[in-house]
Parts: C-alpha cells; structure tokens; sequence
C-alpha cells in the first residue's frame, strides 16, 4: 500500500461532528484561566521566560510565523537571496575604497598612545548607548569603562597623522624611521562598530595611498658595494695601452648567486664580471716548473652577440704545488662575533666554514683566533694543528654580542700573527665578518692605511664575507687587495667547502703577488677595445713598472682569465669616428704587423720586493674563425662573460637574450666534477624567469 493511498482513505473518512456550543465555551474558559496564573507567575525565574531565557523569542517566532503561516518562510528565503550579494558587493566596493555614489564611510577607531598628563586634552561629552550594567568583580578592574576611548571626526589627513605618529601602535609606527618614544602601552578598548559621525565620501581616498606618511616603504638593503661604471669603449687611436691589476676574488658570484636563488635579480654593483669568471676551474696550460709562476694563454673568437667584433681571452694559469711541498702555515682568525653576526647565515655558518678549514691543516700548521665585539679577545693562542680538539672547542664556543670593534681586533691578530711568525712559511690573517666596522677606524681609507702597514711584515689578509641586508662588501674588497690577500662571499657551507678545503692551496698559498697586467693594441689592426669587468682593478699606464704600486696574487694553481671586446680595423661596428686632427703622419712608413696586440704580466715572487716581466705577442695564429671551434672552457668563460654582463646592464648585452646565454653555457659544460657549470646553468635559468616579472 504506498502513502497515496492511505491519504486516499483518510479522505473518504465521515467528516467529524461539529463542536457543540457548550464545548467551546468550557475550552475558552479553561485557556482564559491558564492565561491568568501565568500572568500571576510572571516574576519567577522560570525556563520559559522571555527574558530569562531569549532563545523562547525565535523559538514562538518559529513556531507560530514560521510553521504556521508558510508565507514567512518564502518572504524570509526571498530576502536572503537579495541581502547576500547586495552586503558581498558593499563589502566589496567598500575595501576598494571606490563606493559608488555620495554618503558616509564609518571609519575604524583610531587610537593614541597615552600622552602626559600635561598634554591631555578633555574630550567632549559624547552620547552613547545604554550598556548593561556590570557586577564588580573582586580584585579586577573598578572602572572598566574607563577603558573606553572616544570616537570622533576624523578626515583623511588626520588618520594619517594619527597612523604614523610615533605614539601609534599600528604597523606604519613600528615601520617608521625614528625612534620610538619610551610610554607605557595604551590601554586596549572595546573594537568599535561604527564612528559615531561618519567621514565624508569625498575626504576618502579612491585609490591606496602612495603618501610616504601613510605607507613608509619596506626597510632597504643595507649591503654596499664598491660603484664603478662599466669600461667604456676605448679608440686605439688615442689609447692604445690597458692595465689592471689581476683579480682571483669570487665573492661577487657567490652574491649574485644567492640573490637569484631567493627570487630576485642582483644590484648591478654587485655583479664582477671577472669575479664570476674566474668563479670557475678551467684547465688552461700549466707551467712545468716552479721557476715559472704561471702561463699565459691567448685566445681570439668572434663575439657571439655582436658579429662586428672579436674576443680576445687572455687566460693565466698558476703552478700548482704538491701537498707535500706547501710550506707551514700561521693562520690568525679574527672573527666577528658582533651582534650583526646574531643569525643563521652568519655566525654559525661562520663556525661551520672554520672547522672544516681546521681539518684540512697539517700537524705543523698553527692557528690563532680572535674575536672583536665592542673589544678586542684573544681566544686562542697560538696552537698547534695537531691540538685539533682545542682549536675546534675555542669556534663552538663562539657567542654574539656587543658592536664592531673592527678595527682594534684587525691589531691584536697582527700582533699574534708576528708572536707566531714562521719565517719561509705563510703567514696570513682570516677576516671573517658581515663587515660592519662601526668602532674605531671604521672608514675604508683608514682601514686601507693599517692593513697596508701590516702588509710590509710579510703577513697577509684574506676577508670572508658572511650574510646579507647588511654585508659591506666594499670594504672587504678594499682589505683584501691592499692585505695582498683574496675575498669570498661564504652563503653556504658547500661555498665554505670550496673556498677553505678544495680551493685551499690557491686560497691559502700564494706563488706570486702583485702581479699586473698590460695590453697594447696595435692601430694597424685593432681600432677599439673594451675590457670586460676588472672595473675596480684599474690602473694607470705608468703604474705598471712601478713596483710600489700594490696589485693582485696568485695562489697556487690558480686561473685567472681577462676578456677583451676588440674591433678590427675597418669594421662597421666601430663606434667612435676618426680624428679630424689626428697625429701628423710619420716621416717614414711604418712596417705592417700581424700583431694585433701584446701582452705583457709583471709579477713578484711572494717574498720579493722587485718584479718580473712575461710577454706575449698576440696574431691571427691565436685566433679561431668559427666560436664552435674555440676550446671548451674558452666557450664556457665567453658564457659566464655574457651573463655577468646582462646582469650588470652593459649596453651591449641588452638585445642577447638569455636562452642564447644558456645554449652557449650547456654546449661547453664539459667534465663538471663538482656540479659548478650545472648550478650555472640554473642560474641563467631563473635569471630569465625573473627578468620577465
């Protein structure tokens, strides 16, 4: 039987009899009654009450108007569906700042800071809504309302004094440049609803502001870098002869690498062009013997962003000595344990980077440490490396705290480098530091002075730099070249395994120092030129058979590598017209040369005072016609050279785009034992993706 045919049934039933008249009157009757005792009752504290016990409201609401009359129901889900997306759309508008329309915006409360007594100003009397009262409570507050703030006009310009006032207590104040005064916090207030009396439609602004008042902007890098123009492109006609001072420094690859790795293109002063260069092992000819410091090995290729020129390597490789044959080592590390040093990429790192140092020593190796921090500590004196455990027990121990006292900690590890002097041997101090010299001589020409006169005491300085926002790298460059040591940029402890333990006999062994390098390029075949990085290595002419000037080492199976941009004479691709009144012609011809430039390198040995010269004449016999047939690593350097340029802004790299970069780099990639070339390749990658954003 369905449900059909049971209402089918009840339907056919006889319909009930009418009520009698004296029924209805004993059932009015009986209500009526019921009615008056709960009148009577009404003061008790019952369940059902009205007021004890609100939720009975929308219960009889319900089951009188909802149940009863099924009209409500509709009119109710009829007016849901109206209000909800009308309220979405005003919430919308609302947050954009943009209603349609004239009329008011009721604004949040804003709130000061207590003030002194001496400031206040009494508010006027405001009306509120009754509030219920409050039973006291034992030991709380005897006067919440005085909690209370008021809420008055406000117009656009007042909200944003009020937000950015150094009493506030909102975001912008803690974002803001000064200070903040010392007062006590202000007492926290009922969240309000509504303004009393609303802000004008018109004093609320239609856009997010961009006043520096309203939003200061985000806390700036504090990182420095040493700013040099890009090299310019010279004519051979009035300046035929370049010289510079080498570079083995790395630090700015390591810099520029972290940078994209956290999603962001580097600051173009970071960006070294020989720095990422020399970045890289390469396998250029070597020397046979220690009588022969290093080789020089020139290269021409046609450019591969501009078919007008030509690329000229020139290419150096140190001898690299045996294990066995290195000389003892007195190594001082100064150590800032400042309180900048206070984070992960920093101190502990810096703990880290030393303990594997530690372990690549040998027993007749010693090391010193120091620290500075306010002042000057001697951690450890000078110890054997055959105490390993004392030596890695002074790093663990290592705390942050206190400012720089750079400058004072610099004189205490000289002074422990001359107490441990090995004579024949190396002697050199470690700088590991964010560089932030904010005590003593903290200028970078004051600085350049000590460690210049140090440097006459046969001891040397190589710095490490350690995290960022607030990394100066400017000094570090200038400590190291005038400390006659090398710079590294330490973000990772894989970047510490290269520097201090694979790297360590370049790092740590110098074969030759103050070497420089000059090229003369011959006007009969070249008409410019345009050497590719080296910006704050420059020297002038003269500097190079002046022995006194200081310049670049070379550590101990080093590679150093400098590309130059050349024009040939005649091409369409020179950019600076010939002379109008040029040099008058000479009296006798001059014979032509095959020679398009020559090259020569001066050089020390690490404990001497007069230098050497090696020359190279450079021909169409070192050139290449086609850059596929240029060697690996030529291709490989010319890859990185192109990189660092782009990143850097240079002119002439900025219609090459990345994906040719990439292919170049991946077609000479070659043997990479150490997955150096591959993480080259991802950089190029997300360089690429991040200069679209």
């Amino acid at each position: 039987m369905t449900m059909t045919d049971e209402f089918d049934q009840l339907g056919n039933l006889a319909p009930a009899p009418r009520a009698s008249d004296a029924a209805r009157a004993r059932a009015l009757a009986a209500a009526m009654q019921a009615f008056d005792e709960t009148e009577k009752n009404a003061a008790r504290s019952k369940g059902s009450s009205w007021w004890r016990r609100q939720s009975s409201v929308l219960n009889r609401i319900w089951s009188i108007r909802m149940v009863t009359q099924h009209r409500y129901l509709a009119g109710s889900a009829l007016a849901t569906m109206l209000i909800i997306p009308t309220a979405a759309l005003l919430t919308f508008e609302l947050t954009r700042g943009n209603l349609p329309g004239s009329g008011q915006v009721a604004l949040p409360q804003v709130m000061d800071a207590p003030k002194p007594a001496a400031e206040r100003v009494p508010a006027p009397p405001v009306a509120k809504p009754a509030e219920p009262q409050q039973e006291a409570v034992p030991g709380g507050d005897a006067a919440p309302s005085a909690r209370s703030s008021r809420q008055g006009d406000f117009a656009a310009p007042d909200v944003a004094r009020l937000l950015n006032k150094q009493e506030a207590s909102g975001g912008a104040a803690k974002r803001s440049v000064a200070p903040p005064q010392a007062v006590m916090p202000a007492p926290m207030a009922p969240p309000p609803v509504m303004a009393e009396r609303a802000v004008p439609l018109a004093a609320v602004p239609r856009h997010a502001p961009t006043e520096r008042e309203i939003l200061p902007p985000l806390e700036e890098s504090r990182d420095r870098f040493a700013n040099a123009d890009t090299n310019p492109v010279k004519s051979v006609a009035t300046d035929p002869v370049s010289t510079f001072s080498v570079d083995v420094d790395t630090a700015s690859y390591a810099f520029v690498r972290r940078s994209l790795l956290e999603g962001h293109l580097p600051d173009p002063d970071s960006v070294r062009v020989e720095e990422m260069i020399n970045y890289f092992p390469y396998d250029w000819p070597r020397p046979q013997t220690v009588d022969e410091p290093f080789r020089t090995t020139v290269t021409v290729t046609p450019t591969p962003w501009n078919s007008g020129t030509r690329l000229m390597h020139v290419a150096i490789k140190g001898y690299e000595a045996t294990p066995a044959a290195q000389p003892a080592a007195n190594l001082v590390f100064l150590i800032d344990v400042s309180g900048s040093m206070n984070a992960p990429d920093r101190l502990p790192l810096l703990k880290s980077a030393f303990r594997l140092l530690v372990g690549k020593l040998k027993p007749e190796d010693k090391v010193s440490i120091v620290t500075y921090a306010g002042n000057a500590g001697t951690v450890l004196e000078p110890t054997s490396a055959r105490e390993r455990d004392r030596i890695l027990a002074a790093i663990d121990n290592l705390r942050p705290g206190g400012s720089t006292a750079g400058a004072e900690g610099i004189d205490a590890a000289y002074r422990l480098a001359r107490q441990a002097f090995i004579q024949g041997g190396v002697n050199r101090v470690m700088l590991a530091t964010d560089g932030d010299f904010n005590v003593g001589a903290s200028s970078d020409e004051d600085l350049k002075r000590i460690i210049e006169q140090r440097r006459k005491d046969g001891i040397f300085l190589s710095v490490l730099g350690f995290g960022k926002g607030n990394l100066n790298d400017s000094l570090m460059q200038t400590l190291a070249q005038n400390g006659n040591g090398t710079a590294a940029y330490i973000d990772t402890l894989a970047e510490a395994q290269k520097a201090l333990v694979d790297e360590a006999g370049s790092t740590l062994f110098p074969i030759a120092k103050d070497v420089k390098i000059q090229v003369e390029f011959n006007p009969q075949q070249i008409s410019e030129y345009r050497l590719v990085g080296y910006e704050t290595r420059a020297l002038k002419r003269e500097d190079f058979n002046n022995d006194r000037v200081d310049a670049g080492d070379i550590g101990s199976g080093h590679a150093v590598t400098a590309i130059y941009e050349v024009t040939p004479k005649g091409s369409a691709s020179a950019l600076n017209d010939p002379l109008r009144y040029g040099p008058a012609a000479a009296s006798a011809p001059i014979p032509v040369s095959d020679e398009m430039a020559f090259v020569k390198i001066r050089y020390k040995q690490p404990d001497g005072d007069v230098s050497k010269l090696i020359t190279t004449p450079v021909s169409e016999m070192n050139a290449v016609r086609d850059f596929s047939a240029a060697p690996q690593d030529v291709r490989f350097a010319t890859a990185v050279a192109a990189f660092g340029q782009k990143l850097r802004g240079t002119d002439a790299l900025d219609a090459y785009p990345y994906r040719l970069i990439l292919d170049m780099a991946r077609n000479a990639r070659g043997e990479d034992a150490f997955g150096y070339r591959g993480g080259f390749l991802d950089l190029v990658r997300l360089a690429e993706t991040l200069d679209l954003r």
